[in-house]
C-alpha cells in the first residue's frame, strides 16, 4: 500500500525550494562583497574588507542619503495620494464605483515598469504633456525642467507604488469596526471628528505598514531613477549597476547591494516592532 504524502509537504516544498535559492543567491552576493577587485578582469581576488571601508566616502554617503530621502518622499506622497482612494474603495456604497476603483488601482500592476517609466518620460519631457499644456494655457514661456530631477523621479515612483499602498490601506480601513464610528457620531462627533479621532488612529498599523513597504520597495528601484533621472539622480541600485557593469567592480557592486538589502530588511523589522506597539496601545485604549 502506497502511503500518501502529508498535505503540508506538498505545499511547503515550493516555499522551501524558493527560500534555498534565495539564500544561495544572498550568500553569493555576500562572498563577492568580501573579495578583492581585480581591475580589468571579471575574476576576483582574496578576502578583504576594503569594499566596506570604501563606503566611508562623501560621494557614497551622498548616494545613500539621496536614496533614503527619495524613498521616504515616495512613501509619504504615496500615502497622501492613496488614502482617499482606499477609503472610497472600502466605503463606496455602489458596486460599480468599487469595481471602477479596484480596476483603476490595480491596473498599473499589469503594465511593466519600463512601459510606465517611458510614459512618464513623455509626460515630463521638455515637449511633454505637462509643459505643452502649461504653454497652451499661457502659464509659462519656457519649458519647466521636470526630467532629470528628484521631483520627476519621485512623481514616477509614487505612481508606481500607489497600487501596493492602496491595497494595504484598504485592508486596514476594511478592518475598522464601524460600531466605533457610530458610537462617536451618537456622542455628538462631527463626521470630520469621527475620521480624525476614530478612523484614522485605528488604521495606523496599515498606514505604517504601507509606508515601510513602499520605502523598502523604493530602496531597490532601478529603471525609474535610471531613465527619469538620466544619470543625474543616483540611487544605490543605479550606483551598484555602474560599479558592476561599467567599471566591472563586482565586489563593490555586491557590497552596495548587500547594504541596500540590510537597509530594506531593517526597515521591515522596524515596521514589525512599531506596528506591534501601536496595536497593543490601541487594544489597551
Amino acid at each position: 500500500m502506497i502511503q500518501k504524502r502529508p498535505f503540508f509537504i506538498t505545499f511547503l516544498a515550493p516555499a522551501v525550494l524558493t527560500a534555498v535559492i534565495l539564500a544561495a543567491a544572498i550568500f553569493e552576493v555576500l562572498q563577492y562583497s568580501v573579495r578583492e577587485f581585480v581591475p580589468g578582469s571579471l575574476n576576483v581576488g582574496g578576502l578583504t574588507l576594503e569594499n566596506f571601508a570604501r563606503i566611508n566616502r562623501p560621494i557614497y554617503w551622498w548616494v545613500l542619503a539621496d536614496t533614503f530621502f527619495i524613498s521616504l518622499l515616495t512613501a509619504v506622497f504615496s500615502l497622501l495620494a492613496s488614502y482617499p482612494v482606499a477609503y472610497a474603495l472600502v466605503r463606496a456604497k455602489k458596486d460599480w464605483v468599487r469595481s471602477a476603483l479596484v480596476s483603476l488601482s490595480i491596473t498599473p500592476l499589469f503594465t511593466g515598469e519600463i512601459v510606465r517609466t517611458f510614459s512618464w518620460m513623455l509626460t515630463l519631457g521638455t515637449d511633454g504633456f505637462i509643459n505643452s499644456m502649461l504653454r497652451k494655457l499661457g502659464l509659462i514661456d519656457m519649458p519647466i525642467q521636470l526630467m532629470y530631477t528628484r521631483f520627476g523621479v519621485v512623481v514616477a515612483l509614487v505612481q508606481f507604488s500607489m497600487p501596493v499602498m492602496i491595497i494595504l490601506l484598504a485592508t486596514a480601513i476594511a478592518h475598522v469596526d464601524r460600531d466605533c464610528e457610530r458610537a462617536a457620531a451618537n456622542l455628538g462627533a462631527s463626521p470630520s471628528a469621527v475620521f480624525w479621532r476614530v478612523t484614522l488612529p485605528l488604521t495606523l498599523p496599515g498606514i505604517l505598514s504601507g509606508i515601510v513597504v513602499v520605502f523598502a520597495w523604493t530602496m531597490s528601484a532601478f529603471s525609474t531613477p535610471q531613465l527619469i533621472g538620466g544619470g543625474k539622480i543616483l540611487m544605490i541600485s543605479n550606483l551598484a549597476y555602474l560599479q558592476g557593469f561599467s567599471v566591472l567592480n563586482l565586489p563593490f557592486a555586491a557590497t552596495l547591494s548587500l547594504i541596500a538589502l540590510v537597509c530594506a530588511l531593517g526597515s521591515l523589522a522596524l515596521m514589525k516592532t512599531i506596528t506591534g506597539r501601536i496595536e497593543r496601545r490601541l487594544a489597551v485604549n
